[in-house]
């Protein structure tokens, strides 16, 4: 499980990234629609996963309402979920 988690919130962070930081101007400044389309539906999918998962996973881990707000509201944030991978699931395995 922590493996998903753990590149679901790194997808789900480029996804964020991606729309934001390269659609969105495409869509806006350029008038090019497709890719914002595209992108869109696969952040959202990676949103609902991240999601998902990130209950799963602190229901597994028996983790507190803390770090559950924190992971969940990092996926609301751009670079959250790098600092949410970074803060709690990057050393996890080596002290498991």
């Amino acid at each position: 499980m922590l493996k998903l988690f753990r590149a679901t919130a790194i997808l789900e962070g480029v996804s964020y990234l991606l729309l934001f930081a390269l659609t969105m101007p495409l869509k806006y400044w350029a008038d090019i629609t497709e890719p914002n389309k595209v992108v869109g539906y696969v952040h959202g999918f990676l949103f609902i996963a991240y999601v998902v998962v990130c209950m799963v996973f602190v229901r597994e881990r028996k983790w507190g309402f803390r770090k559950a707000f924190v992971l969940l509201v990092a996926s609301l944030l751009p670079f959250g979920t790098f600092y949410a991978y970074k803060k709690y699931l990057k050393g996890l395995d080596q002290s498991s």
